[in-house]
Parts: C-alpha cells; structure tokens; sequence
C-alpha cells in the first residue's frame, strides 16, 4: 500500500493554512446537507465546485477548532497529591482536565475517504506541560538512579515534544457530519476513545540502561582427600586378579564336554604309570557303518579314518588312558619328561583311540 502524502501544513510545528481538500465527481447527499446545516448564509449547492468552495471557507475559519477527546490528568506528582477519605474531594483538589483541540488540514474523498487532524497549539502545550511537571518526575521517582540519568529524562521531554508536534489523527471522512457552525465539531461513533488512547500512547516511561552482564568466575571445586586411598586400591586390585590356580582350572582337563576338570583330575592323579598299556597295531579293516543303535559304550568311539580302518573287536577293547597335563601342575611341565622309561616327547607316535 503506497504511503498517504499529507500537506505541509501537517508537519511538525507547521502553521495552520487552509486545508487541502479533494472531492469526488460526484458529491455524497450526506455532505450536502451537513454544509447546508452549518452555513448560515443559504448558498447554491449544485455542483462539485460550490461544494469545495463552501467546504474550504467554513474548515478555513479560526473558529473552526473540533473537540476530538478530554483527557482527566493529574495536577501534580503523585508524591504531592492530596489525601483524603472522600474520593470526590480529592478529584477535584488532584485532577483537572485537558481538553484534546485539533483543526482539518486535509480531506480526501476520492483515494483514501478519510479526513486527518492536528492538534492546535494550546493543546500542545498543556500536553507538554503536563509530561514535563507531573509525568517526568514520576517516571523518574520509578526507575533506579545511574550516571546519565538525568540526560536520558531530558531527550525522553524532547522526543514528547516531537512527537506531540507531529502528531495527526486520521479517521473516516463520515466524521464531518459532525460538523456545527462556524466549522467547529465533535467526534461521534466513539472516535474520542481512539483519540484517548493514541495521546496516552505518547507517554513513554523512562527505561534506564540493562544491567551489564558481569562473568563471575567461581573456583574450581575441590575433591576432598581420601585417607584410604592405598587401601583402596589394593582392595580393588586383589579382586579384579584371580589365582593362577583359577585361571588353570578354565581350561578342561579331558576332550569330552561332559566331564569336569576336578573329577578327571582325580581320576587320572590315582594311575601309575606303569601300569600303561599301548594297544597292538589294529588290522585294516573297514568300520561299521554309523547308526543310532549302539549296543555297547564302545561304539562311540571309532578308529581314526587312514588306509586301513581299524576293526570292530580293536575298538571295543578297553584301552587304558593316559595321563593329561593338568595333572602334572606340581612337577616341572616339558614334552621331554619321562616316566619308567616312556618319554613323552615321542605320545605323537602313538594313535590314540579318540585323536581325530
């Protein structure tokens, strides 16, 4: 939406003029009859012409001042009002009113229908008195003391000024049926509420600077000393480390899955070794096939598979085992240790039944 251009006569400290007004080509009848009710000389009204000429004149009188809104203000700081039980007589002793004036300074009902106003010099400066006596010294009461203190509230009573100066109210251009004679009027269709509303807006409180954000740098926490730190440590590491005697018990003492470490071991520590007997060479012979049927223990082991199987009656006779070293943990472990002449660096030349 392209910005709406206003006269000078609007800007900020501007002296009052005539206004700028545009009317459509065709005249609404509610404006025709609201100039002819203001004027009291009787003037033709018949074309766009005689209706901007009669509008000028009557918006162009020093008379024609509108009452947009009041405003109920207090007369002195708050620290300084008067305090009494009675709620009227303390209206009447701390407040007085202020009446918000304003003049047209442009009409436009072709582009946008609207009409702007600007407050009147009187207004001003009873607005600009009032923020500089009562409303500064509160706002100042309110807010926490720093060095540009003082600075900052002065620039906030300037930007007011400003802002009081530029100020222009735009509403619907239905808002001059409220015109009376001489061109003066009021707002109707609670358009002064609006009005209220924006002045109030032009009180700004004094905000004072944020808080400088300082790095508090805090001490790194010590831990607190332990007395049993040796007993600590050698009490963790002597559970943490199993016996050597544990670690050898691991590993199973026998081929099979079934058995265990200590009942093999005992089994094989009451053998004498003397009393070791080697089975004689087996006869080739081809094994019986497998089946799930075993009629005897015996047939779960079978020869080792070669050029020549071994037979039925070899494998089913009872072959005497042989010690393993997990027996032998208390003697010195080497593969050229013998015992009663059988050196056990040479137990590969024998075929052990269940050697695969």
């Amino acid at each position: 939406m392209p910005p709406v251009l206003l006269p000078a006569s609007a800007a900020a400290f501007a002296p009052r003029s005539a206004p700028t007004i545009v009317l459509n080509s065709k005249v609404d009848p509610w404006l025709t009859a609201t100039l002819k009710r203001v004027n009291r000389i009787k003037r033709p009204l018949n074309s766009v012409s005689q209706h901007f000429r009669c509008l000028t004149e009557t918006l162009s009188s020093p008379s024609a001042i509108w009452t947009l809104s009041s405003l109920m203000l207090p007369k002195a700081p708050e620290a300084e009002l008067c305090k009494d039980e009675n709620p009227l007589v303390e209206a009447l002793f701390n407040y007085k009113m202020i009446t918000i004036e304003a003049y047209i300074v442009h009409v436009d009902m072709v582009s946008e229908n609207e009409v702007a106003f600007k407050l009147t010099p009187e207004t001003i400066e009873s607005l600009v008195e009032y923020h500089k006596d009562v409303h500064s010294v509160d706002t100042a009461a309110a807010t926490w003391s720093w060095s540009e203190k003082q600075v900052q509230l002065k620039k906030l009573q300037e930007d007011f000024v400003q802002a009081a100066n530029k100020f222009v109210y735009r509403t619907n251009a239905m808002a001059l049926e409220g015109m009376e004679e001489d061109g003066a009027g009021e707002l109707l269709c609670g358009r002064s509420e609006e009005v209220k509303t924006a002045i109030m807006g032009l009180f700004l409180p004094l905000l004072p600077p944020p808080p400088r954000v300082v790095d508090v740098v805090r001490p790194t926490p010590l831990l607190p000393s332990s007395t049993g730190t040796e007993n600590w440590w050698q009490h963790t590491m002597s559970q943490s480390q199993p016996s050597s005697a544990d670690s050898w018990r691991i590993v199973p003492s026998s081929p099979t899955t079934t058995s265990s470490g200590d009942s093999g071991s005992s089994m094989w520590a009451s053998m004498n070794l003397n009393d070791l007997q080697l089975p004689s060479p087996p006869t080739p012979s081809y094994s019986e096939p497998f089946s799930t049927s075993c009629e005897s223990p015996a047939h779960f082991y079978s020869a080792p598979m070669s050029t020549a199987s071994y037979s039925t009656a070899t494998t089913s006779a009872s072959i005497t085992p042989l010690p393993l070293p997990s027996t032998l943990l208390s003697q010195q472990c080497s593969t050229s240790m013998g015992y009663g002449g059988f050196d056990w660096g040479r137990y590969q030349d024998f075929a052990l039944p269940y050697a695969m």
